[in-house]
């Protein structure tokens, strides 16, 4: 239960020349103890568009009201779920795929009416967690959670969450050794366009202040940074280039630190 490794991987990174799974089943047959949190968000917006549903974003999140939900739900704990577990146990890993909501894993309540069915993360129940990581498999999480707090009586008892938050929250509450990013950008990157190597939490919130840091990133940030208050060392990496995440473990190539 060392040297926990919580891993975030978005749809944006996967590619038919991808290397991530390969390199998931590689570093768990090392011995690396593993936890993937996945989004899908690219997934799910095609599937609503299939079935006539409209999307909106508010602030570069989806509202979701219930049938975007129902959706949702189909889509990230089930296909996209199942997809990248079968792709780890197929290539040879041992992996399990649950959702925030298995094992009471994440507790949420509403983020803001206007946003619908999206929560914000209150609590982490990590015990699930340990017991697959115990058993020598990877959990892989799809970012759903219970919808537990604040529930009015007539709501569902599921509730959407962002893949970011719930990776961050995860890391802090297993005392995760290092939170990666995988993403499709080089890494965090200044004013001049180009990645920074090494960032601190003044110097990230700084940023996000003036608008340097923006859309889709800042979440990433944030649960970097409450990885880092939890002790986790935090990076985030560009997933596209081949065997990323094995590179990361013999040392890094690119990307950006975050450090207190």
């Amino acid at each position: 239960m060392k040297d926990i490794t919580v891993i975030k991987i978005g749809g944006s990174t996967f590619g038919s020349g991808d290397t991530t799974i390969e390199d998931i089943v590689t570093l768990q047959k090392k011995g690396k103890s593993l936890v993937v949190v996945h989004g899908g968000g690219n997934t799910v917006t095609k599937w609503l568009k299939r079935l006539g549903i409209s999307t909106k974003f508010v602030r570069g999140e989806r509202v979701t009201d219930l049938p975007s939900l129902e959706v949702v739900t189909a889509v990230l704990a089930g296909l996209v779920n199942k997809e990248i577990t079968a792709a780890i146990n197929v290539k040879g890993g041992r992996a399990v795929g649950i959702s925030g909501v298995d094992g009471s894993l994440i507790e949420s309540r509403m983020k803001d009416k206007e946003m619908g069915y999206v929560g914000a993360v209150e609590k982490v129940n990590p015990a699930v967690l340990e017991a697959l990581l115990k058993g020598g498999f990877i959990p892989v999480v799809s970012p759903l959670s219970l919808f537990s707090l604040d529930r009015p009586q007539d709501a569902p008892a599921i509730i959407n969450v962002n893949g970011d938050p719930i990776a961050g929250d995860i890391a802090a509450a297993l005392g995760a050794k290092k939170l990666i990013f995988l993403t499709d950008v080089d890494g965090i990157n200044g004013s001049s366009g180009k990645a920074i190597s090494r960032l601190s939490k003044a110097e990230a919130e700084a940023m996000i202040a003036s608008g340097v840091i923006s859309g889709g990133m800042i979440p990433k940030i944030n649960a970097c940074l409450r990885a880092l208050n939890a002790g986790s060392l935090t990076r985030i990496i560009d997933g596209r280039k081949p065997h990323a995440l094995l590179k990361e473990f013999g040392g890094g190539d690119g990307g950006t630190t975050l450090y207190k």
